[in-house]
């Protein structure tokens, strides 16, 4: 097979989705690898790592695409890719489709089949999603702590307080993946930390496991009770497959102080927030309530190297499997291959976004 990994063209978008070693192993096993120029320069990776690992360089984005029988990305394809994309050819990447209708449509019109990270499910796990959390949950800590600071329009209140002062407030709702990961961090600075979650069996787990962080039924009356006294607050629910239900209201920021900020790492499935909308590494927040929003929809791509590194230990194995057996026998071999498969042979396969884009939905093997 030849795979095709072209540079990301996102706004600010540094990763990449194969590894040199990954390409060397590939060429190992007879597959051709085509890189784009540049590809890997913003985490770390310069052509000449992929040359030496036996893959091509390649000038131009549309001759990859041309020229590749499965599509390796991080983010999914742009208005600019588009017309790129055919039938017969695999793209795997993150898609998030709930969250736009139109590159939905342009999926389903090149009759590529489409294979999204995101909605590979194995056990109760998402595996090729939850490095990306990982990084998303610990940043969010990171930059809402950030952006209390008074020089840059916050509350200005430390998160960790200092002795004879409170910490300040910590608030996550959702306890997944990223929701963990931004509590351990928050925790680590030593804030006050209560996580929200619907789930008890969850919460009992968290319970156990997280020693200093509260744990608290995720109910519209709680969220309520909790506003007037948070600093950060960190969206981190997630549906697979799904738009991110709207949880935090514009009514619940008014409760905030001025200054406090809101982390949305669902934005990416458009966002858990009310008032939420996307942002980009370059102009990150904009305020609305007084409370400042963080919304950058590829936030793993600050630390472009280790999310790289990260995301292709997971994916690698996949990309291997499509390439070695096409998608039926990758699938055969690996079952929850099958729940990636978005779209096909212009076909919407999910059905959480025929559902959410009043689509037809329809089985993809």
């Amino acid at each position: 097979m030849i795979i095709g990994v072209p540079r990301e063209i996102k706004e600010q978008e540094n990763r990449v989705g194969l590894l040199p070693s990954a390409a060397e192993q590939l060429k190992r096993r007879g597959h051709s690898v085509l890189v784009e120029k540049n590809a890997g320069i913003g985490s770390g990776y310069p052509d000449e790592d992929y040359i030496k690992a036996g893959a091509e360089i390649v000038d131009l984005a549309k001759d990859v695409f041309a020229r590749a029988d499965m599509i390796v990305k991080v983010k999914e394809p742009l208005k600019a890719e588009f017309p790129f994309l055919r039938k017969g050819q695999i793209l795997f990447t993150f898609l998030h489709l709930a969250a736009s209708k139109t590159l939905t449509d342009a999926l389903l019109k090149s009759g590529v089949t489409a294979v999204a990270y995101e909605t590979i499910q194995v056990g109760n796990r998402l595996p090729l999603l939850e490095p990306m959390s990982e990084i998303a949950g610990r940043m969010s800590t990171v930059m809402g702590a950030y952006y209390l600071a008074k020089h840059v329009g916050g509350s200005g209140v430390l998160l960790g307080g200092v002795p004879g002062v409170l910490p300040g407030r910590v608030v996550v709702l959702g306890g997944g993946t990223s929701g963990v990961n931004a509590a351990r961090m928050a925790t680590g600075l030593g804030a006050d930390v209560t996580i929200l979650d619907v789930d008890l069996e969850r919460l009992r787990f968290l319970d156990l496991t997280m020693a200093n962080t509260r744990t608290l039924f995720s109910s519209e009356a709680h969220l309520h009770e909790l506003m007037p006294t948070t600093d950060l607050l960190i969206g981190a629910v997630l549906v697979p497959g799904a738009k991110a239900p709207k949880l935090i209201t514009r009514a619940m920021l008014r409760k905030m102080r001025p200054g406090s900020v809101l982390v949305d790492i669902a934005i990416d499935q458009g966002g858990c927030a009310e008032t939420a909308r996307p942002t980009t590494h370059v102009d990150p927040v904009y305020v609305e309530e007084g409370v400042t929003h963080y919304c950058v929809a590829n936030m793993p791509a600050a630390y472009a190297r280790t999310a790289t590194q990260a995301l292709t230990n997971i994916t690698y194995r996949y990309v291997q499997l499509l390439a070695d057996h096409g998608l039926e026998g990758a699938c055969e071999k690996q079952p929850a291959l099958r729940g990636g498969i978005n779209t096909r042979d212009g076909k919407l396969t999910i059905e959480a976004v025929a559902e959410e884009h009043g689509l037809k939905y329809e089985p993809a093997l």
